[in-house]
């Protein structure tokens, strides 16, 4: 640092800093590259990128009061789970399983449709689908293969069941 509280690095007349303890502020518009010609900056992604990408519902945060205009998809999403957590929990176990079920689901098509989901977006928009699809998939065939008297029957299931658990006698 030098003795006026500017950066002291030779040739680096773009960075400056009024107090020790604050952050160094580069210009972007006027900072010239190697060849001294001034570079812009853009908000386009390049076209070959060195590190992990960011997220596709990394967006800028919206204001407080359109926090539910901007991530209606995961709070449907939420709320179906939750209604079928809740019915699990209320002893009505298989409605409530296939309403998880049907709730990733959901998900998994929403993600499909719709550009900007904003917090339902976690990975890369293949994975999600992939993830939710599977994840409610089997969710919603074991809620309806449950015992005792099951709505969905699979024979090789139970076949696979005979072979693998020995009768014990």
């Amino acid at each position: 640092m030098s003795a006026d509280g500017a950066s002291g690095k030779a040739g680096d007349e773009n960075v400056t800093g009024d107090h020790v303890d604050e952050i160094e502020v580069r210009d972007p518009i006027s900072a010239p590259d190697a060849d001294g010609v001034p570079r812009r900056t853009t908000r386009r992604f390049p076209k070959f990128t060195r590190d992990t990408a960011r997220p596709e519902g990394a967006g800028r945060a919206a204001p407080g009061d359109a926090l539910a205009a901007r991530q209606w998809p995961i709070i449907a999403v939420l709320g179906v789970v939750a209604l079928g957590l809740l019915l699990t929990a209320l002893d009505v176990f298989r409605v409530g399983t296939i309403l998880i079920g049907v709730g990733l689901l959901t998900g998994a098509l929403l993600r499909w449709l719709l550009p900007g989901v904003g917090m339902l977006a976690v990975r890369s928009r293949f994975t999600d689908i992939v993830t939710y699809g599977v994840l409610g998939t089997v969710i919603v065939l074991l809620a309806l293969m449950a015992q005792p008297s099951p709505w969905l029957q699979i024979p090789f299931l139970k076949d696979t069941l005979h072979f693998t658990v020995s009768s014990g006698g």
